[in-house]
């Protein structure tokens, strides 16, 4: 029996019992106590590796939105651009994905929650007075869509997330009504924080019809999104 086994069930190196008690015979003790390490060892294996399989689960898969040719820039960003330009000058950069792993994937989520909680919901037209729209930080603590995602967008950013796997983007909600809201591309798909759920989705489980988003390379080029067209995630 090796020392582990005897460790777990509370057998001195020689066979006994801890605690002084006399060795077990075949005919008692001896035969539980190999029955024990005959089965339970391999259960108490079976049971670690599902452990790490389920841990290795809670981080989901998506497939991969597919995007077209360079279209119209929202007048919100350009406008957000014109009073925030050190949030635009930024230099073009090669694309990249976000590793999706289990730290990312809470951190994630914890500041979809966080923003959705800090931020009054405010139409663009009683936070501003205006039908234009109007992008900007939650400089007062209220806002629409654009305020959630730009908010998300920065203090990912701030945590060490890249730049190119946080993508602004503009949907069509259930009701046919324009939407703003982040992608966070990833190399397990596109995942969406969304100012109306706490639950991060799979871009095609949110029920949108998606019009364009940012390049991944350059964030002051839109492009067109192909919502017909699906990869699946690597």
């Amino acid at each position: 029996m090796g020392k582990k086994a005897s460790r777990i069930l509370g057998l001195d190196g020689e066979g006994r019992r801890s605690g002084g008690l006399r060795r077990s015979t075949p005919a008692s003790g001896g035969r539980v106590a190999y029955f024990l390490i005959r089965v339970l060892s391999p259960l108490a294996l079976a049971l670690i590796v599902f452990s790490a399989s389920a841990a290795r689960a809670e981080v989901p898969r998506a497939s991969f939105v597919v995007t077209g040719e360079p279209t119209s820039i929202p007048y919100g960003w350009m406008d957000f651009c014109g009073r925030q330009p050190q949030e635009c000058r930024q230099t073009v950069l090669p694309a990249a994905d976000l590793d999706l792993s289990r730290e990312a994937w809470a951190r994630l989520n914890e500041i979809n929650r966080a923003v959705n909680a800090s931020i009054q919901p405010l139409s663009n037209l009683e936070h501003w007075g205006t039908m234009a729209d109007h992008w900007d930080y939650p400089i007062d603590g209220k806002g629409d869509c654009k305020i959630y995602a730009l908010q998300k967008r920065r203090l990912l950013m701030e945590l060490g997330f890249p730049r190119q796997a946080l993508l602004m983007t503009i949907v069509r909600d259930r009701n046919d009504q324009g939407h703003a809201i982040l992608t966070a591309r990833t190399n397990r798909g596109d995942f969406i924080l969304d100012n109306l759920t706490d639950e991060l989705k799979p871009w095609d489980a949110t029920g949108y019809r998606f019009v364009k988003r940012q390049s991944q390379q350059d964030p002051n080029v839109w492009v067109t999104i192909e919502t017909r067209r699906r990869i699946g995630a690597r």
